[in-house]
């Protein structure tokens, strides 16, 4: 998708208790599958440790204080979702999903841009998040909507 076009609106919403269960569990696997090679992790190592960081930010579910999560549709199709954190001064995306039916369709952006509006909503006026560095398509999308590095971490196999 061009940066030129506008993407297609969304809107964020609460997920009911049923639809949190589900959420959950497709984010566990994505995050395992992310994290699992920056951790040097076995695919069953990555999804347990996986699961015991959702656990750990999670303990009360979609009821967790300070912890926001949305998903997203677009004309009443979920097509993705967002997740950030409230716990400190200076809210902090945990996750953004666009499930796999919708990508290259510019939900990412959309899902974003509607993350940033609740959050100055809300009185915030920053808004952080760490990207794994093997996720090109990530860290393009968040240059072009302005995010800056603010830290870099580093590694090097021996």
């Amino acid at each position: 998708m061009s940066s030129s076009k506008t993407p297609p609106p969304v809107t964020l919403r609460p997920p009911a208790e049923d639809e949190f269960d589900s959420w959950r569990t497709r984010a566990v696997e994505a995050f395992a599958v992310d994290m699992g090679p920056t951790r040097d992790l076995d695919p069953a190592a990555a999804l347990l440790a996986s699961r015991q960081d959702f656990d750990r930010l999670l303990p009360d579910g979609v009821s967790t204080e300070n912890q926001l999560i949305w998903l997203a549709h677009h004309d009443d199709v979920q097509v993705g979702s967002l997740w950030v954190s409230t716990a400190k001064p200076t809210p902090f995306i945990y996750m953004i999903d666009v499930l796999a039916e919708q990508r290259s369709k510019g939900y990412g952006r959309s899902i974003m841009l509607a993350g940033e509006e609740e959050c100055r909503r809300r009185g915030y006026e920053h808004l952080d998040l760490n990207v794994f560095g093997s996720n090109t398509t990530a860290v393009r999308l968040y240059d072009s909507l302005g995010y800056v590095v603010t830290s870099q971490q580093m590694r090097k196999k021996l």
